[in-house]
């Protein structure tokens, strides 16, 4: 195989700790898929939503011939466009609409129906292996990103206490300090974990959105355990009350921004993302055309043209076959900086 004459993972990280270069991480859908492809591949979550019967869903995967939920919310959204068009139904679009926001919140039930019950569903030993991996980014001034919706990355952090990973959340003291009377310390009332309090700290971004993060329409909160309630319980709660997360749904990248560009907490790590410097390694995230908005972040932090040090120096992708390595080759002219793939293969994450 073609890849097997790349650069490893290893080689990799060797290179860039020679350089001194500070490094980010970017990871996508093959992240999860590594610790178990069975409930996080994108067949995993079709064949669950299938499964649970409902019509309009399960004919949308037959009709399309794809199991990829972005690619069928880019194909809704083209035909909504065209419906507005040139039909002359004018209950066309809300039925197509209808039917996108269905999708949605398919996804949503089945990625919280298919996680593992908690964290220490996560064997311990998977769960140090992969903190240690993302410890080579976040211990050493980096950043790690990821556009993944489920709860593996939030389940390693709690579970591991990294004390570099910092989300941007935070409480809120609550209490009145002014009433006019003593309020001993151990009384003190804060809020549930709100963002924006530590953002400027901030290590750990979640591009578009996660389970765990919602908005609640005055602040972007994070679903956290309590007595009662296992994490997932508490989020299906919020669920039932017709709350969601922050998801990023949208098919192409040119919706994906726009959803991005409608919410603070989105624009924050977007932005960030956009402004790195030093090199970016990716793992697990292909760069489809569904991915072209992370493409233009990562060209303006580039900085074409700029004479400067402080800007993006190279990306080394990870590729999994010799038809990831066609494809990424392919499209490397769309990138305004360095492009290097290497042998994800190699990249033992999980310990498996």
């Amino acid at each position: 195989m073609e890849i097997d004459r790349l650069m490893t993972y290893q080689d990799v990280i060797t290179s860039l700790n020679k350089k001194k270069r500070i490094k980010h991480l970017l990871f996508g859908n093959g992240f999860s898929m590594a610790f178990k492809d069975s409930i996080f591949s994108y067949n995993a979550l079709s064949k669950f939503i299938e499964e649970s019967g409902d019509p309009i869903v399960t004919k949308l995967f037959e009709r399309l011939n794809t199991k990829n939920f972005e690619l069928i919310m880019q194909q809704l959204d083209n035909f909504c466009e065209i419906a507005d068009l040139f039909s002359k139904d004018s209950t066309l679009v809300p039925k197509i609409k209808a039917v996108t926001e269905q999708l949605k919140n398919s996804l949503i039930e089945a990625v919280k129906e298919l996680h593992p019950e908690h964290v220490f569903k996560i064997p311990d030993e998977k769960s140090k292996s992969c903190m240690k991996f993302l410890q080579e980014y976040i211990s050493r001034d980096g950043l790690v990103f990821s556009t993944n919706y489920d709860m593996l990355l939030y389940w390693v952090l709690i579970r591991n206490q990294e004390k570099n990973a910092i989300d941007g959340f935070g409480r809120d003291l609550e209490t009145d300090l002014d009433c006019g009377e003593y309020i001993p310390p151990e009384d003190f009332e804060y809020s549930e974990l709100r963002w924006g309090k530590y953002k400027k700290e901030m290590t750990v971004f979640h591009l578009h959105g996660t389970l765990p993060i919602f908005d609640t329409g005055i602040n972007i909160v994070k679903v956290e355990y309590d007595n009662a309630n296992y994490l997932l319980e508490n989020v299906e709660e919020r669920i039932i009350n017709k709350e969601y997360p922050i998801f990023v749904t949208a098919g192409n990248g040119q919706e994906k921004l726009s959803h991005i560009m409608h919410n603070k907490y989105l624009i924050h790590c977007y932005d960030q993302l956009c402004s790195i410097e030093g090199s970016l390694v990716t793992f697990g995230f292909n760069f489809g055309e569904y991915d072209y908005h992370i493409i233009d972040a990562i060209n303006k932090a580039a900085k074409i043209g700029k004479k400067v040090n402080d800007k993006l120096w190279s990306v080394y992708i990870g590729v999994y076959s010799d038809e990831n390595l066609e494809y990424i080759n392919e499209i490397k002219d769309k990138f305004k900086c360095k492009i290097t793939p290497y042998n994800a293969r190699t990249a033992n994450i999980w310990n498996i």
